[in-house]
């Protein structure tokens, strides 16, 4: 396999479902050994832009190179050098935790003292090396999709993809999922690539892409792109947004924008501002609410809309 600086690289890409377009002239680089995260709502593409990046379906019109190759003609190749990890459970329940790898590991031709050790240094690095033996069925959710991310690396992959792999986890179970990965990225070299619809889990990637009804929005580190707000954000709640807008832009030269009826600005020292504001605004405003940026104020900032679902679970 040939090694290069972009371990995914993605060109002019674009599906569609019918008339319904899922991506759209999509154009984006991900580095060897990068956690590469894809972040947008239901509708914005990134679960279709998992099924190709896992060769689960082609695309029409574009190209997609990983390792250097060109995934329409050497999907085999490629496919070797992938573990994937399903939003939907794939474990069979009435399997033990080793028995589910066992089935795994034969898929990919793996057999005898080989597969038995792969699965017990995966199973220890999981925390379920003592569990092994037990079926499935009796774990919980944590438990199963550590599994899971175990059965992703029985072929020892160069890159990982997970499709929002935090699903129905609690919160102490998606700190043990992180440190997994951050394992797998630091010791194994492993290059891991996840679609998400959490902030917070947006916020561990190295690099992320933000996407919207197809497109690529935005690409950067998450910090370099809350630095881009400049400043705090200031939303006001009004029911005259139009003129609560006006005289923001005449009495102090600041642009806002209009979101929802949420009327939102960007200034430094925020919370030192609002009082001129609420002068300025008499019996306007509702409710004034002063933060950092997040990545949710990132998305609204690019796209001009809140993070919100469009489409179906699975849609895209």
């Amino acid at each position: 396999m040939p090694e290069t600086e972009n371990i995914v690289e993605i060109d002019h890409l674009s599906h569609s479902y019918g008339k319904r377009a899922a991506l759209v002239d999509l154009s984006l680089r991900v580095r060897r050994g990068e956690i590469f995260g894809f972040l947008g709502p239901n509708g914005s593409g990134k679960t279709t832009l998992f099924r190709i990046l896992c060769t689960l379906i082609a695309a029409p019109a574009g190209t997609v190179k990983m390792f250097g190759l060109d995934l329409a003609q050497s999907r085999e190749e490629i496919r070797r050098h992938l573990g994937v990890v399903f939003q939907s459970a794939s474990l069979d329940k009435q399997l033990t935790a080793n028995e589910n790898l066992r089935q795994q590991g034969r898929l990919y031709g793996l057999r005898g003292a080989e597969l038995s050790r792969r699965i017990d240094r995966l199973l220890e690095r999981v925390n379920l090396l003592d569990r092994r033996h037990e079926r499935v069925e009796g774990f919980s959710g944590g438990m199963r999709r550590r599994v899971e991310l175990a059965k992703g690396m029985l072929n020892q992959p160069r890159v990982l993809l997970l499709d929002e792999p935090s699903t129905g986890l609690d919160p102490a179970a998606r700190i043990d999922m992180w440190n997994y990965l951050a394992e797998v990225q630091r010791t194994d070299g492993v290059t891991i690539l996840l679609t998400t619809h959490l902030m917070d889990e947006a916020d561990r990637c190295s690099r992320l892409a933000i996407m919207d009804r197809g497109r690529l929005a935005v690409c950067d580190t998450p910090a370099a792109m809350k630095e881009r707000i400049g400043g705090d954000v200031i939303s006001l709640k009004t029911t005259a947004s139009s003129r609560v807008a006006e005289i923001i832009r005449e009495k102090f030269q600041l642009e806002t924008e209009t979101v929802d009826g949420m009327v939102r600005l960007e200034r430094q020292r925020g919370h030192e501002f609002v009082p001129q504001l609420i002068e300025a605004l008499p019996g306007l405003i509702e409710s004034v609410s002063v933060g950092k940026p997040t990545l949710e104020d990132v998305f609204i900032h690019v796209t001009g809309r809140f993070f919100r679902d469009e489409a179906g679970p699975g849609e895209g």
